[in-house]
């Protein structure tokens, strides 16, 4: 079954770090862009940052460019995501988007396959 599974949520105090993982099941990451949204309590959910295919070029939301960063661990079929100096807006249920080829990833929901989220909380 097709499918992507995140984990690493979990509560922080402001200014703290988190990194969540995404792993795929029966499809390879690395010929697929990654994007990462997010979405908090009362609002639609946002992109945040996305990769392109075949190590092309990374688009980022503006309030986290400088904090977040975005990786592949091919061997383990997994993209993380690196989050560090946490702010409380960056409270919200973090999903894991790919299963579709971007030279130029966009932060959109024209992904094919989505994570069921991790819930990540930023206390001040």
């Amino acid at each position: 079954q097709v499918r992507l599974v995140e984990s690493g949520g979990g509560s922080v105090q402001s200014g703290g770090s988190l990194r969540l993982s995404c792993t795929a099941s029966e499809f390879n990451l690395d010929e697929y862009a990654i994007a990462w949204f997010r979405q908090a309590p009362g609002k639609e959910r946002e992109g945040v940052l996305c990769v392109s295919t075949s190590g092309g070029p990374t688009n980022y939301k503006d309030s986290v460019r400088g904090r977040f960063t975005i990786s592949r661990d091919n061997a383990k079929n997994t993209v993380y995501l690196e989050m560090n100096t946490l702010k409380s807006e960056d409270t919200a249920t973090y999903y894991c988007a790919s299963g579709t080829v971007w030279s130029q990833c966009v932060l959109s929901e024209k992904y094919a396959v989505w994570g069921q989220g991790t819930q990540v909380t930023v206390s001040s």
